[in-house]
This record gives C-alpha cells, structure tokens and sequence, in this order.
C-alpha cells in the first residue's frame, strides 16, 4: 500500500472508481465533480499509474484487486459501489470474485471478460514490442487516440497523454503482461450483484462480442450502449454517462 494515492471527495455511500490501462484518477474529473454531490468517490491510482507512479508495478490482476481491497480496508469501507473501466474492469471482476458481498451495485464500463481481446486493435504482444520499440510517450500517445472517436482533437485528449506520461515502461509492460494471462469468463456466472454494463458503439479495445459475453453471464445485468463514442465515453459523453450511472445507482 505504499505510494498508493487514493482520491477521497464528497460524502455518503462509497463509490468506487476504477481508471484504465495507462490512465489514472485525474480521468474521472467531469465524474469526481457530479458524483461528489451524491456519493463518497474514491479514486484509486492503480500502482505505478497517476499519483502512485513511485509504487511497486504488479503483472497480475488479482494482486492488483487484492491491494486496493487492503486499501478499502484501511479506510474502513465495508460496502460500497464500485465501477471499473477498461484494465480496471478487469480488477473489478476480481473483486467482485472474491468480495462480491461487499460490493452493493456493480458497473462494467468499457471491458471485457479476457485480457487478450480477440478485435483489439493489436495483440498484447505487438502493444509490447510497441512498448519497447517506440517507446512509452509515442506508445501512450497512439493509444490515446483510439480511445476517443475525435482522437486528439478530443476535449480531454491532454489528460489522457499527461497520465501516459507519468508512468514507466516496466509498469506498461507489466500490465500488458497481467492483461496477457488474465481470464474471467467462468467467474461471470458467478456474479450476483445487480449489474450495468456501458460501452461505445466505436470501442477499439472491446468489440461487441465481448460485451455481450458480460451481458449473457451476468443475471442481473443491464446494457447501455452510447452511439458516436470509442472507449472513453466517459470524457466523450460526460453528462450522458453521470446520469445513466446516477439513475441506476440510486
């Protein structure tokens, strides 16, 4: 748990939020700022990304869930609603495996059920022969921009490059990595909690197909699709987005 900074803004019942590979909490502003009014947000930077670029980088996705539920522990939240994004989705599905009863309503916004996404716009591999070849600016930079359907002329494009930039490319790699060996389709079955699942009609990193897998598993599970989005519909269509996920939290 060291270096791990964790954003705390606004009160009452927790929410949880969880950036993406290559992100960190600064992302979640237009989200921070609504949500402050409803919630008790917490924004964890994941190790190695953000405000918590000086912690230790893990390869594996539980050990990434496990820290942040010691965290949570630390700050005394028992219950709490939690939403993960992209790689965050990811440690979401782990969470939500092992401490499913903690966790009162569930958002999965822009992720899949596998690390290795069949219709990714390259293989974990080519992401990191990428990595090690163009380094991490022009890697982070050309990444970025298939997150959003206006590319770099997108309105929160600059807060996207500046959290490329304030990692390494030991931790990058070492996502790609955990990325590369995780697999959470069998666990979905098990998912109890009420469930809603966001994704951009123009997502490059999780086509239709593996949304639908999220959908088909989980019981209690609803599907929003926004149009004229890619995968970070929460800075394409920030207001669109707070207000589906206030409607279903409350």
């Amino acid at each position: 748990m060291k270096h791990i900074y964790i954003g705390d803004e606004g009160k009452g019942f927790p929410l949880i939020l969880i950036h993406g590979f290559l992100g960190s909490s600064k992302m979640w502003e237009p989200q921070i700022n609504f949500f402050k009014n409803y919630f008790r947000v917490i924004t964890p930077d994941l190790p190695g990304f953000g405000k918590s670029n000086k912690a230790k980088s893990h390869n594996n996705i539980q050990s990434i869930a496990n820290l942040l539920m010691d965290c949570l522990e630390k700050k005394k939240i028992d219950k709490f609603h939690l939403l993960g994004h992209s790689m965050g989705g990811m440690v979401a599905q782990e969470m939500v495996k092992e401490y499913g009863n903690k966790i009162v309503k569930l958002i999965f916004y822009g992720t899949g059920p596998r690390g290795e996404m069949p219709g990714r716009f390259e293989s974990v591999d080519q992401s990191r022969k990428n990595l090690k070849k163009k380094g991490l600016e022009i890697t982070a930079k050309n990444i970025a921009k298939t997150w959003f359907v206006r590319k770099e002329n997108a309105k929160y494009f600059d807060i996207c490059i500046e959290a490329g930039k304030q990692t390494s490319i030991k931790v990058v790699d070492d996502a790609l990595i955990a990325f590369k060996n995780w697999n959470g389709v069998d666990a979905l079955k098990n998912i109890k909690n009420e469930t809603l699942i966001l994704w951009g009609n123009q997502d490059k990193s999780y086509n239709l197909q593996q949304i639908k897998i999220l959908e088909k598993s989980i019981k209690k599970s609803k599907l929003v699709i926004f149009k004229n989005c890619a995968h970070n519909v929460h800075l394409e269509q920030p207001d669109k987005f707070n207000i589906i996920t206030k409607n279903f939290l409350l």
